[in-house]
C-alpha cells in the first residue's frame, strides 16, 4: 500500500473515526485505525462494536485532488499514536507506505515515522445494513432534532433504555424523545415528500451515539441518509458511514406523563426567564439539585429565587408578556429549566403549570412540535 494524501483531509477523517475507537475494547484489533486505499481514495474505519465510523477521502473531487500515487492495500495502525502523529507533522502533505512485513513509513518534509501494523484482514468486517426503512433529512434539521433532545437522555446505567433518544417514524412524521423520568424533551418534525412511505415503530438510539454523531457532522443543508434495522441504525452522507447498535428494551409510554390542561400559564421572553433562571442558580448551588423558585405575583410580575442558607440569597422580580390562571408557587431544577429553555430555540416561550407538585411544560408560542417536561421539586 502506498499514497501521498493532504495532510488536512486525513486529519479530519482521523479525528472522526477516533470518535468510535476505545481502549477499553475486549477485541484488541479494535484499539486500531484501520486504513483501506483503492483507485478511489482512502477509507479509515473505527469501531468499538457499539459505534463504527468509516471516512472516506476521495482521491479527486471537484477538480481538486486530494490522494495521488496510489497502490491498493490496506493495514490496522495503533490508534493511540497516528492522530498525534499527523496532527505534528511539518507539511501540508504526507507519503504513507506499508510494505509486506505491516511495517508502515510515514513521511511529510523531513519528518519520518516508522510504526508496526498489523493485519487489516483480521479487522471484523462492519456489519451490511440492508432494510427498506430508509429516509432522508437534511443534515443541519437532523443535528437541530439532536440537539433538543439528547441532553434530557439519563446518565445513569441503572435503566439503560432511559440513556437513549426514542426514534419514530409515522405516516411521515418524525418524532425525537428523550427522558431520564425527571425530564422529557420531545420534537416532532413532518418530513418531505418522499419519505412518507417510510414508518418504522419506535427503536432506541444511545444518546452518546447522536451526540458523537452531532460532533462530526457539519452544518450543512446536505442531505443524509438514515436507515434503520431491529438492531442497528446507520447514518450515511457522500463521505462518511455511521453506524450504531439500538438499545434493547421497552422505552416507557411517555405520552401519559404529559398534563391535558393547565392551571397557570406564563408567557414570556425564553432569554430572558433563562437569565433569570442563571442569575438565580448562582446562590442556589449549594443545593444538590441547584434548586430555584418561582412565585407569580400580582399582574404580570413572577418573582424568582435561589436561596443557600449558609451563602445568601437572590430575588428578582420579571415581567412577563402575560400570566393567566391562578396564583402559583413552584420549585425546579435551575439546570433542568436552562436545558430546557435553551433547546427551545424559540425568542417567545411559554409555559404551562399544573399545580406546584404537578409536571409542568414549556413550549415555543408558535410550534407546538416543541415539547419540554420538567418534574418540579418539593421544598417545603
Amino acid at each position: 500500500m502506498k499514497f501521498t494524501i493532504q495532510r488536512e483531509q486525513l486529519m479530519e477523517s482521523v479525528q472522526h473515526v477516533m470518535k468510535a475507537i476505545s481502549s477499553r475494547t475486549t477485541i484488541p484489533i479494535l484499539t486500531g485505525m484501520k486504513l483501506e486505499a483503492t483507485a478511489e481514495g482512502v477509507k479509515l474505519t473505527g469501531s468499538d462494536s457499539d459505534i463504527s465510523i468509516e471516512s472516506f477521502i476521495p482521491a479527486e473531487e471537484d477538480g481538486i485532488v486530494y490522494v495521488e500515487g496510489i497502490e491498493p492495500g490496506s493495514i490496522v495502525l495503533q490508534a493511540k499514536y497516528f492522530p498525534d502523529i499527523v496532527r505534528k507533522l511539518p507539511q501540508s502533505t504526507v507519503d504513507i507506505e506499508s510494505d509486506n512485513r505491516l511495517n508502515i513509513t510515514i513521511q511529510s518534509g523531513s519528518a519520518e515515522f516508522h510504526l508496526n501494523g498489523q493485519d487489516a484482514e483480521e479487522y471484523p468486517q462492519l456489519p451490511q445494513v440492508h432494510t427498506d426503512n430508509s429516509f432522508e433529512l437534511p443534515i443541519d434539521l437532523l443535528k437541530s432534532l439532536v440537539r433538543q433532545t439528547v441532553f434530557a437522555v439519563s446518565s445513569s446505567e441503572t435503566r439503560p433504555i432511559l440513556t437513549g433518544v426514542k426514534v419514530q417514524l409515522d405516516e411521515g412524521e418524525l418524532s425525537f424523545t428523550a427522558t431520564d423520568s425527571h425530564r422529557l424533551a420531545s420534537r416532532k418534525l413532518k418530513l418531505e415528500n418522499g419519505n412518507d412511505q417510510t414508518s418504522f415503530s419506535s427503536v432506541v438510539i444511545p444518546g452518546k451515539s447522536l451526540t458523537e454523531l452531532n460532533k462530526i457532522l457539519a452544518d450543512t443543508e446536505d442531505n443524509i441518509e438514515i436507515s434503520v434495522t431491529d438492531n442497528q441504525v446507520l447514518f450515511r452522507t457522500k463521505h462518511l458511514f455511521f453506524l450504531s447498535r439500538l438499545l434493547e428494551g421497552n422505552y416507557p409510554e411517555t405520552s401519559r406523563l404529559i398534563p391535558e390542561q393547565s392551571k397557570t400559564v406564563v408567557t414570556m421572553g425564553a432569554k430572558e426567564l433563562l437569565n433569570s433562571v442563571d442569575r438565580a442558580s448562582l446562590l442556589a448551588r449549594e443545593n444538590r439539585n441547584n434548586v430555584v423558585r418561582l412565585v407569580t405575583k400580582e399582574g404580570r410580575e413572577i418573582e424568582i429565587t435561589g436561596n443557600s442558607p449558609e451563602v445568601g440569597n437572590v430575588v428578582e422580580e420579571v415581567e412577563a408578556d402575560s400570566v393567566d390562571g391562578e396564583d402559583l408557587k413552584i420549585s425546579f431544577s435551575a439546570k433542568y429549566m436552562m436545558d430546557a429553555l435553551k433547546a427551545v430555540d424559540h425568542d417567545q416561550v411559554k409555559v404551562e403549570f399544573t399545580g406546584a407538585m404537578r409536571p409542568f411544560l414549556i413550549r415555543p408560542i408558535d410550534d407546538d412540535q416543541i415539547l419540554q417536561l420538567i418534574l418540579p421539586v418539593r421544598t417545603y
